[in-house]
């Protein structure tokens, strides 16, 4: 269990997650570099308006790595001729079995 004090946007206070405090402190420094990039990018002045805007840049990022993932799972679904060899083999591993038996 780790700890953390968070110091951003204008707020400061301390949380205690099931993570430890080493990782909580590399998404903090993440959090931070993107509510950085939102301030400059945007011009925006208003923590809420940034932490909004941040967690919806996250968000998108998230969105897009899970969109990639089900990409790659679906992709990996077997085509008709890999089912066909794959039925194949098992014919043959059966046969195979009969005759040493």
């Amino acid at each position: 269990m780790g700890t953390l004090q968070i110091d951003v946007l204008g707020s400061s206070f301390t949380i205690r997650a099931n993570e430890e405090t080493e990782y909580l402190e590399k998404l903090l420094g993440y959090y931070k570099r993107i509510t950085a990039d939102v301030e400059k990018a945007g011009g925006l002045k208003n923590p809420i308006e940034v932490a909004i805007m941040s967690g919806i840049t996250l968000c998108d990022e998230l969105y897009k790595e899970k969109s990639k993932n089900v990409q790659i799972e679906s992709s990996s679904i077997p085509s008709e001729e890999a089912k066909e060899a794959e039925r194949l083999t098992l014919e043959m591993i059966d046969k195979i079995d009969k005759v040493l038996n």
